[in-house]
């Protein structure tokens, strides 16, 4: 089955591609998803611009069609009995769980492991699995699990090299391991990162996304980019880029994602912008964009001011913390809080809504000194939107990999390294008191009367007010009433446990009704995603 079937020379045939971005579970064990999700894959959409290639120079020769499924669970339900009805159906095929981040990964192989005992082939790739290869030389008790179940691991980027995996799967002959990370492509030139429309319009705003370049030329402690992606920029070209943007005007998306880590140090940014300038303000295309930048982007020459000429709605930075000691000591070099000011009111000035990552958890900081830097904040730097995470030792990071080498206690659950949870010790606090810290932080920086001074700064520039004041309310709602990250939050949460009770009453069958919720929870360690009142978003 897993091989595609032989018959006549001539005999029309098909291969199955089915590629799943998982999400992961919640504190209450139910699998992250909604109506409409926040950000959108960029490894889902490169990878399907890549099966999409593979399937137009028919790789698998000319009488076999390539069938490609491309689902994110962020926004859909999976079900992977019918993904394995439908490779069987086709003949053969396989199922890649793409762009699977650490605490993505337990949730990937609940996922593959129902598969595997189907016979279906089933390929995990991603940060996890290629930041454990670059600094732990892929020794990890996860991957091992993988592993034993007969999954095929990949590390590294596909471009270039989804032919050579399309092609074992199709002779049912897939490798354990697919290992590129020594070996990162050039991406000019290459297929477009690309989702389908009717994919695009489950996340929120109907966003797409594409990366413009890959790789980071610094050297944060805490960052697994360098380590996945590198330190050498790589680039697409301008031409690659307006055809992005061209291919997906055509099929009605206008908002995207630049997912590039750090697109000021993008060394084409200015002839890319330009032609993003370009098809606004002379083809008239009504599209705008969300970009990540460093705390420096303003000391380039009209970056900002172009940036907001191109449709730049919205900017995340890297503000990480303001203890000089805390940025020297992750190798935050870069960040010079001299500059903070300057560089939010440039782009306050351009009508741009600022959000900034902070930090916490660095081995200066206490209770108080969060308090009061937050205060500081708060006064002297016009940033609207704050999003605090703890400082986690991402699996691929520099900090994981001195703390794993020193022996130092690291939390054995994938599913916690989401920047949202506590998964090592802190030298000045105790759990409770990073834990309280951290809760307390969002409810310091979103009081009414920051929210308000907030709003009227919005205000008083060409940015949209009405804008940041949902984006707030998104963000406290997250926190407040899912209890979750906001970069995890979305519109609509969806809950589904009825399969979950039906495999406890199966595994356990003298349960009560009563006990069964619970005890599932604590025999399976997490929920499931059965019971979806939605048929149409089912997978």
């Amino acid at each position: 089955m897993a091989a595609i079937a032989s018959g006549p020379p001539n005999a029309h045939r098909r291969f199955c591609l089915v590629l799943v971005k998982p999400s992961h579970y919640d504190e209450d064990g139910y699998v992250i998803q909604w109506v409409r999700s926040p950000i959108p894959s960029n490894s889902l959409a490169s990878l399907f611009g890549l099966a999409k290639d593979c399937a137009e120079r028919r790789i698998l020769g000319e009488n076999v069609d390539i069938d490609i499924h491309a689902f994110d669970e962020t926004n859909t339900r999976i079900r992977p009995e019918r993904l394995a009805a439908t490779i069987e159906a086709a003949g053969s095929g396989m199922v890649m769980l793409t762009g699977v981040q650490s605490n993505q990964f337990p949730r990937a192989l609940d996922l593959a492991k129902p598969l595997r005992a189907r016979g279906i082939q089933v390929g995990i790739g991603g940060f996890h699995v290629s930041g454990v290869l670059a600094m732990l030389k892929g020794v990890d008790a996860d991957l091992d699990r993988a592993k034993a179940m007969g999954v095929s691991l990949f590390a590294g980027e596909a471009e270039g090299r989804l032919d050579e995996v399309l092609l074992d799967a199709a002779a049912g002959n897939l490798k354990p391991l697919y290992n590129f990370m020594d070996d990162l492509p050039s991406i000019e030139g290459t297929p477009i990162p690309l989702m389908a429309v009717e994919r695009a319009q489950r996340t929120a705003g109907g966003t797409t996304s594409f990366d413009a370049g890959r790789g980071c030329p610094y050297q944060c402690s805490f960052c697994t980019i360098i380590n996945v992606q590198g330190r050498v920029s790589r680039r697409r070209s301008p031409d690659d880029v307006e055809h992005i943007v061209r291919t997906n005007y055509a099929q009605g998306l206008r908002a995207f994602f630049i997912t590039d880590d750090n697109f000021a140090r993008n060394k084409d940014w200015e002839a890319i912008v330009d032609r993003i300038v370009y098809l606004r303000e002379v083809e008239k295309f009504n599209i705008s964009f969300i970009i990540q930048v460093d705390t420096l982007c303003h000391k380039t020459p009209n970056f900002i001011e172009k940036c907001a000429r191109a449709g730049v709605k919205r900017v995340f930075i890297g503000l990480e913390n303001i203890d000089p000691d805390n940025l020297l000591g992750a190798k935050k070099r870069q960040n010079k809080i001299t500059e903070y000011r300057d560089m939010l009111l440039a782009w306050k000035n351009a009508g741009v809504i600022t959000y900034a990552g902070y930090i916490l958890g660095f081995p200066n900081d206490s209770a108080a000194s969060i308090m009061h830097d937050i205060d500081v904040i708060k006064r002297e730097l016009p940033v609207d939107l704050l999003e605090f995470f703890y400082l986690t030792p991402l699996p691929g990071s520099e900090d994981h990999l001195k703390l794993h080498r020193a022996g130092a206690w690291l939390d054995p659950d994938l599913n916690k390294y989401d920047l949202n949870h506590i998964c090592t010790t802190h030298p000045k606090m105790s759990r409770a008191e990073w834990d309280s810290a951290y809760r307390q932080a969002w409810q310091h920086y979103y009081t009414i009367e920051h929210v308000e001074t907030v709003l009227r700064r919005v205000a008083a520039t060409k940015a949209n007010a009405s804008n940041a004041l949902f984006l707030i309310t998104w963000f406290m709602g997250s926190i407040n009433f899912e209890h979750i990250h906001p970069l995890e939050g979305g519109f609509l949460r969806l809950k589904f446990r009825r399969a979950l009770d039906r495999a406890l009453f199966q595994a356990a069958p003298h349960l009560s009704a009563h006990q069964a919720r619970p005890a599932a929870l604590r025999l399976y360690g997490h929920g499931d995603d059965a019971g979806c009142r939605r048929r149409s978003r089912d997978a």
